[in-house]
């Protein structure tokens, strides 16, 4: 197999990950760089490639501009450009994520090869997966990592206001993405059975007979338990100078400056037991900072409380918070901890897996984590310490105070935690077990055909303009006149397509009685038929991909009975489109019907468009979609494209790198939210009038070069 692995944000490199920068760089960059190393040593995978942003920025190390980085002879980091140089931060992600599909549809070309298998991780990942693996036609995998609605609800149990919460995180655009990604995905990977009830079980598309549970490993050859010989750790030194003593056993906690991992209870739990302070020093391993008032609001709040905690409960010479870490020290700092027969605490208030609760294992530490996610399943396996309530500092004390105080239960759980490890949490056997379950997947997937169409003369344009009709090319007869003019004048080196969601009869209609030069392409239905001229020959192998798990008599069933909907005329319905007119003051709203669908485990596209219409097409099918499987059939570029659009249904075709533009008269409707886009184009005359503007804004003509036809 070639697997495709996804991970979009952070900051990823094959050495000395900088774990804890940011929130953005954090277990998941370690995960899937592991992951990739442990698929590539396998026999049965041929190729892997980790896919995520290139960062070409001044203020972070220049391995991250790197195009191509080596893992292995069979793993490699691949970086695609998306967006900005710069790097920026998760949630400033979204208006990128559609050109780097585009960007890294384009490198897999220039491959040869289309991947087995695309692996997303994170919402991000699954957004970009769910519209290359439509595309391709391959199977997607997806892992979540986090969840967009359960973060939401634990901020908002935080006194958080819920408007807040979705501008700071763009919160409704990743759950929007979780839910078309677990629409979409043929098997979505967890690390916990817990996360699969738990965290997915909040989703309106819950498929749990796609979903297994299959922890991550950790590397044993790293993670390990200090030698009898070992030099002294080189970190004892920067921690050492904390203690008034010194020689007492390390409570290590090791994690982000994030409010979600829950130090401040763990420091007020040691400061409110002197029994702790008696046993043992603190550690607190969370990220690295020269200066606290530079840091981003969140792990300053962090590191401030903290600090504010610490002298409240006077610790000094108690508690250590180094400045500093390397990732390379990170494994001496577990063995630090274990050589002074301390104990390794998560006290997350939820914590989805806990990679660091196996490496903290895998050095012989025994464990205090919290009862929230993935420590039950590990502790469970393991039986190598103690699961508690972070909000409890009680029981946090208690639990820290049984390990320290009995040398008897801390060997238990120190050997129980080697044992477990290497039994449950090996790299090998999750790459073993991952093989396993997805190795059938791309047997039941058929990819796309990479061929031409019968016109081959199409190939040697270069470039195309596609619009939609209805309120964009047509409205003004004067200005489809010009446009007319326009094309005929300029069709030796441009295509002309049109796009559309009118069936194939009711298009041709409307363009001959408006006298519109007949295009080359037609994409009609909302994306789910194609046809090329003159002899309006259908594209079989679109049409069969589209098709794939279009349930169409279900979903009339589910929508039947549903207020405020129509069924439109028969001669704007197809096999592969249900449409309905759609009175807004009577019936559910839009996403209440999206949900709907996805509890009835109906994979399929809601197209609300006009304010009026409302259409049901299969998940593969789209106008942008269409549109970029006829570009990649006439060998254009996207950004030789240039697309007309008016409504919510267009919207799919202008996001990425394709050339765009709104015309004047529908400025204020649905794609209005596209304003802030640089390749989006918003006319200030409308209709036709408004395309041909935007042709003289962008010189799409006078840039045009014919190419010579090989003989």
């Amino acid at each position: 197999m070639y697997i495709l692995l996804l991970s979009i944000h952070g900051l990823i490199r094959g050495q000395d990950l900088e774990l804890g920068r940011d929130a953005d760089t954090g277990g998941q960059t370690k995960y899937v760089v592991d992951l990739a190393r442990a698929l590539g040593e396998r026999e049965d995978v041929s190729q892997v490639d980790l896919v995520t942003r290139l960062v070409a920025d001044p203020k972070v190390s220049p391995d991250y501009s790197a195009p191509i980085e080596p893992l292995s002879p069979k793993a490699r980091i691949v970086r695609i450009e998306a967006g900005p140089e710069g790097y920026i931060p998760k949630e400033q992600l979204w208006d990128h994520l559609d050109g780097l599909v585009d960007n890294l549809h384009d490198w897999l070309r220039g491959q040869g090869r289309w991947p087995d298998l695309i692996h997303s991780h994170y919402a991000d990942a699954g957004y970009v997966g769910v519209r290359l693996a439509k595309l391709l036609g391959v199977p997607l995998v997806h892992t979540g990592h986090s969840l967009g609605r359960d973060k939401r609800q634990r901020l908002l149990a935080a006194g958080l206001d819920g408007g807040e919460i979705d501008r700071r995180y763009n919160m409704v655009r990743r759950i929007d993405a979780e839910e078309e990604t677990l629409a979409t995905a043929d098997r979505v990977i967890a690390s916990t059975r817990n996360e699969i009830e738990e965290q997915y079980g909040l989703y309106d598309y819950y498929p749990p007979d796609r979903m297994v549970a299959i922890p991550p490993g950790t590397d044993l050859a790293q993670f390990h338990p200090p030698a009898p010989d070992d030099p002294p750790e080189p970190f004892a030194a920067e921690v050492e100078r904390f203690f008034a003593d010194p020689g007492k056993p390390l409570i290590l906690a090791l994690s982000r400056a994030d409010p979600r991992k829950n130090i401040a209870s763990l420091v007020q739990a040691y400061g409110e037991s002197p029994e702790l302070r008696e046993l043992a020093n603190l550690l607190i391993v969370a990220g690295n900072r020269d200066d606290i008032r530079e840091l981003d609001e969140g792990p300053a709040g962090v590191l401030t409380d903290i600090l504010l905690q610490i002298d409240a409960y006077d610790l000094y010479g108690h508690v250590a918070v180094p400045k500093h870490h390397r990732a390379d020290q990170v494994p001496g700092i577990y063995r630090l901890g274990n050589a002074s027969r301390g104990v390794f605490i998560n006290p997350a208030l939820t914590e989805p897996f806990g990679l660091t609760l196996l490496e903290a294992a895998a050095s012989g530490l025994p464990l205090v984590a919290t009862e929230n996610g993935g420590p039950v399943d590990i502790i469970g396996n393991c039986q190598n310490g103690i699961l508690v309530d972070p909000l409890d500092t009680t029981a946090i004390a208690d639990a820290l105070s049984t390990i320290l105080r009995d040398p008897e239960t801390w060997q238990r759980y120190s050997e129980h935690g080697l044992a477990g490890v290497r039994e449950h949490y090996s790299w090998q056997a999750h790459a073993e077990t991952y093989c396993e379950l997805i190795g059938p997947l791309p047997q039941r997937h058929q990819p796309i055909p990479d061929t031409r169409p019968v016109r081959r003369s199409l190939i040697y344009r270069d470039r195309a303009l596609f619009t939609d009709l209805d309120q964009s090319l047509l409205g003004d007869q004067a200005g489809v006149e010009r446009f007319a003019e326009a094309m005929r004048r300029n069709r030796r080196c441009t295509n002309f397509g049109i796009a559309t969601g009118r069936r194939l009869d009711s298009a041709l209609a409307v363009l001959k009685r408006h006298q519109v030069p007949s295009p080359d392409v037609l994409i009609t239905s909302l994306g789910t038929q194609i046809h090329y001229t003159p002899q309006l020959v259908p594209d079989a192998d679109w049409a069969e991909h589209v098709d794939h798990l279009w349930k169409p008599e279900a979903v009339r069933r589910a929508l039947a009975d549903l207020p405020g909907l129509t069924r439109q005329p028969k001669r704007e319905q197809s096999r592969l489109k249900i449409s309905y007119l759609y009175d807004a003051s009577a019936a559910p709203s839009v996403e209440e019907i999206i949900a709907l669908l996805r509890t009835r485990d109906l994979a399929a596209n809601v197209v609300y468009s006009f304010g009026q219409y409302l259409d049901i097409i299969p998940i593969r099918a789209s106008k942008g979609q269409a549109l970029r499987f006829v570009a990649h059939r006439f060998g254009i570029p996207l950004e030789h494209i240039l697309v007309a659009g008016g409504s919510g249904a267009d919207e799919d075709m202008m996001r990425g790198n394709t050339l765009a533009v709104v015309v004047a008269n529908r400025h204020h409707e649905e794609l209005s939210q596209l304003a802030e886009l640089e390749r989006v184009y918003f006319a200030s005359q409308p209709h036709a009038f408004g395309i041909l503007e935007a042709i003289e804004h962008y010189d799409f003509f006078r840039t045009c070069r014919v190419p010579e036809i090989a003989p």
